[in-house]
């Protein structure tokens, strides 16, 4: 069972499903020239794929092209369905940073193949995580700042107020396809700047007010 904790406090979170938002930045479906969604795009990733904070990554063999996404993540605390986005925020309990990596190499072997491409995304170690921080402590979660540095130098930057929908109205609209449960994880999309990794590198993710994450690659 893979669980996390939140800043803070004694209780733990056995962690149930981690599903995540695909293209809910306007720069980063530009640059990767893919179409605007009229629907949402998501996908999962296994409990299998979490990593903490000062872990090391390791890029399976059958990759050459691994890419970084820095993301917001949001941590449910009750469990709902069909929720009302007048009544999401309640639905959270808190905040971390998360990295979404992609096996950029085999989604796109997949998508050309009209596949599913959760396996570029599931791998073992695709997504590291701090600890998350109490969501009463966050302002305003659609307006931080959000930067990754891969080797001390500035890769992606942005804020989320960038983001094409809310916190809000995806908790909203992921709860119309899913049961959220106390434990589950959203990753909430990424902005521009994604790039490769490879064996050697640090990265360096910051949320404003939430805090950061630090990953080695093997």
């Amino acid at each position: 069972m893979y669980t996390v904790s939140i800043t803070g406090s004694k209780k733990t979170y056995n962690v149930g499903k981690i599903v995540c938002l695909g293209r809910n930045y306007l720069d980063h479906i530009r640059e990767l020239n893919n179409e605007v969604p009229d629907q949402l795009v998501i996908f999962c990733k296994p409990g299998s794929s979490l990593l903490k904070n000062g872990g090391e990554v390791i890029i399976p063999a059958y990759s050459s092209d691994c890419h970084h996404e820095l993301e917001l993540a949001v941590l449910i605390g009750k469990k709902g369905k069909n929720i009302p986005r007048a009544d999401a925020m309640s639905y959270l309990c808190g905040y971390g940073v998360a990295l979404d990596l992609t096996l950029r190499d085999l989604q796109t072997q997949q998508k050309t193949k009209g596949l599913p491409w959760e396996i570029a995304k599931g791998f073992d170690t695709s997504c590291p995580l701090s600890d998350f921080v109490p969501a009463t402590q966050i302002t305003n979660p659609d307006n931080l700042d959000l930067s990754l540095k891969v080797n001390g130098q500035l890769r992606q930057q942005g804020n989320t107020n960038m983001m094409m929908r809310s916190v809000a109205e995806i908790i909203s609209e992921f709860s119309g396809f899913y049961t959220l449960d106390e434990g589950d994880i959203i990753l909430t999309g990424t902005p521009a700047g994604v790039g490769p990794i490879v064996s050697g590198d640090i990265l360096e993710g910051v949320i404003e007010q939430v805090g950061s994450l630090r990953v080695s690659v093997a």
